[in-house]
């Protein structure tokens, strides 16, 4: 199988470089709703030409509509996806739980594609986005060739993979450094790349960027890839220019078309459109560390010949299509056209005339079907039957081809239009004030006082609980599951999760789709996380028929927000805490002191002399915090949202402060009193929201 080139289009001029240089599919954003929303993306008559261009030379197009979305936002997205669907676009990109169950319900014939925003990277999230309709998965950045091939083997959908352009540092899909420092989501395509900037690894921030990776260039590894299975290769970058796409996708195309790794002049112009201190494809081949590390410095632009055209046009892969053509005495001329998709149109032309020089046969009425040239079409077959001593004129052939192709391009778009199902209905809003939980990044945490506190639930993380012999009766115990791991980590999750369930644990949490079918045969009961991004009452629904018992909503949600949220489930919100910026697997600590020391306090500094959080997450990971706790306990408009249950989240505080500050909450819930907050703190995005 060979591989898909996908290349990026964030302007009409992008597109049209893409496509004169051999990408064999694009993406582009059209309407509000993607994450690249400060690119020049399409108007409503440029994405109709898009689409027109396209198919013309047989491109397919990839609309993205790749980010959270709200309630209110919902409706527009779906009729975008709708006039795309008319049109004819390839398939959408999707992020968001809500909007994927909206399109799949409304527009069942749209092929989907699961965004890498969706943080995929096991074989089991990739088949659980299969099962939900996606027929590609765009696999997380962070993913080996190893970890690849294993999720290429298991999941019948299609396999995605990055192979040029930039890298984020932390999971995409999992970043709310943007969101929470300024405002600017990139869960909803406004990333104002924080992670590009100065910062200090326990120490002042100079001018070490140790948040910056390289780009990303794996043009020595497509054999690899074709080797494994994947499907598609995407180039990054729908904010870059068209001189950008021009020169890296023909470079690719070459090399895919030619099945060879580049040159040294190749890598040359690769590198001299766009780099941050050359490329890096540490994750491909699991490796790690500082060399992966680069920037740009402030003011410089790209290299000079960005603009030239230095890619040679490669011809792009048309739609294969087969014909039957029977011309008959007596009877109208038929040619039925069939594409790679089983679709298949019937037209008619007129009666063949008897011969009067030369009769028409087989051999030449199958050359002249197969002049499919500048249509888009590849005929790949023909299957001619011509009765004997007749005549069709070459004007009266060509008709028919015509019109038999411009009939498969009409079918093509034909799709089914569901309206739209109905909301889900409110059924667990809490009317009373909500209980309160707890979730402890480590064990010495859990005093007695907390316990005589009764909080309602206790998260601990997987690993956490393993260590201990016994729980405590009393609350319901919950065990976090790590939020990043791999195919190779869940035959010792599932042995953890058998014992600790031995030990009284009674649900668990799941802040990935990959959690889902890891824990289904469990018997445990399943709660959703933070992690999940659930952002609207459709994720909800999606959710609690996916078999969830309650959910967290996403923190860059307005009170008012998770207030009009249907609730088809119970919710909980986080109320208190450090709320993660960032999930990372690069280990920052070593990569900014040149040694490992996970295991003690570490800190991020940024300019303003801000000091965020490290704490080590599963399997040598980074975990950044915010630099200030989120504080509630002096109000009460959060107790009337509906929710079921607000969430203390301790990461840094000892034991002691950990109890303190519930008691605080726990008066603040029963009796409305106002704590003060501490020195300094956070409302979070509740008030505020982000873009």
């Amino acid at each position: 199988m060979s591989i898909e080139l996908l290349s990026p289009a964030g302007s009409p001029e992008s597109l049209r470089a893409a496509v004169e240089s051999g990408a064999g599919a694009v993406y582009l954003g059209y309407g509000s709703y993607n994450a690249r929303r400060s690119a020049a993306n399409f108007t409503e008559e440029e994405f109709k030409e898009a689409l027109a261009f396209c198919h013309a030379r047989g491109v397919r197009v990839f609309l993205t509509l790749n980010i959270l979305l709200t309630d209110r936002e919902l409706p527009e997205a779906l009729e975008t996806a709708r006039q795309a669907c008319r049109e004819g676009a390839d398939a959408v990109l999707v992020q968001d739980w809500g909007l994927l169950d909206l399109l799949r319900k409304a527009l069942p014939d749209l092929p989907l594609h699961a965004s890498t925003q969706m943080s995929i990277f096991t074989s089991g999230g990739a088949e659980e986005a299969a099962s939900d309709g996606c027929e590609r998965v765009v696999i997380a950045r962070e993913c080996t060739k190893e970890e690849t091939a294993e999720i290429c083997r298991n999941c019948p959908a299609e396999i995605e993979v990055f192979i040029h352009g930039a890298l984020c540092m932390c999971y995409s899909g999992q970043c709310g450094m943007s969101a929470l420092i300024g405002g600017r989501s990139g869960n909803r395509g406004r990333c104002a790349q924080p992670c590009r900037l100065p910062y200090g690894v326990n120490a002042p921030a100079k001018d070490r960027r140790p948040l910056s990776l390289k780009d990303s260039c794996l043009s020595d590894r497509l054999q690899e890839m074709e080797e494994i299975g994947v499907a598609c290769g995407k180039i990054e970058g729908r904010m870059r220019r068209p001189g950008y796409v021009r020169t890296v996708t023909g470079i690719y195309a070459k090399l895919l078309n030619e099945g060879r790794k580049p040159s040294k002049k190749e890598r040359q112009a690769l590198e001299e459109a766009f780099s941050r201190s050359g490329f890096t494809e540490g994750y491909w081949l699991g490796r790690t560390g500082p060399e992966m590390f680069g920037f740009r410095p402030e003011g410089e632009t790209s290299g000079r010949k960005e603009e030239a055209k230095t890619a040679v046009l490669t011809t792009t892969p048309a739609i294969q299509v087969k014909f039957v053509c029977r011309v008959i005495a007596g009877e109208p001329s038929t040619l039925t056209a069939e594409d790679e998709k089983g679709r298949r149109v019937t037209v008619t032309g007129p009666v063949p005339e008897a011969a009067r020089t030369r009769e028409l046969t087989p051999e030449e009425l199958t050359a002249r079907l197969k002049k499919t040239g500048g249509t888009g079409y590849e005929c790949v077959e023909v299957k001619a039957e011509t009765g004997t001593g007749l005549s069709l004129p070459a004007s009266a052939i060509n008709g028919l081809r015509r019109r038999a192709l411009e009939a498969l391009a009409e079918a093509r778009r034909e799709r089914r239009e569901m309206e739209a199902p109905p909301m889900p209905e409110d059924l667990c809003a809490r009317k009373g004030k909500p209980a309160l939980t707890v979730s402890l990044t480590e064990t010495g945490q859990l005093t007695e006082r907390l316990l005589s506190e009764r909080p309602a639930r206790i998260y601990l993380p997987l690993e956490k609980l393993n260590e201990l012999d016994t729980l405590p009766d009393g609350p319901e115990w919950c065990a976090i599951l790590p939020r990043i791991w791999r195919d190779r980590d869940e035959t010792e999750l599932k042995s953890m999760l058998l014992r600790v369930k031995k030990q009284g644990v009674m649900s668990a949490l799941a802040g990935n789709i990959g959690h889902l079918p890891l824990l289904r045969d469990s018997g445990l009961k399943v709660y959703g996380d933070y992690g999940l991004n659930l952002f609207n009452s459709r994720s909800l629904g999606f959710m609690r028929d996916k078999g969830l018992a309650g959910a967290c909503v996403s923190y860059e949600l307005r009170f008012a927000q998770i207030r009009d949220l249907r609730k088809p489930l119970p919710i909980e919100a986080i109320v208190y805490g450090r709320l993660p910026l960032m999930i990372t697997e690069n280990c920052i600590i070593k990569t900014g002191t040149g040694e490992c020391r996970c295991e003690m306090r570490n800190e991020l500094w940024d300019r303003t002399g801000a000091s965020f959080p490290m704490l080590p997450a599963y399997g040598h990971r980074t975990e950044i915090e915010n630099s200030r706790a989120l504080w509630l306990a002096d109000r009460t408009d959060w107790h009337r949202l509906g929710l079921s249950s607000g969430r203390l989240r301790f990461t840094t505080e000892s034991g002691l402060e950990c109890a303190e500050i519930f008691h605080k909450y726990k008066e603040n819930v029963e009796n409305g009193m106002h704590a003060e907050p501490p020195r300094d703190f956070t409302r979070g995005l509740y008030l505020r929201g982000v873009e």
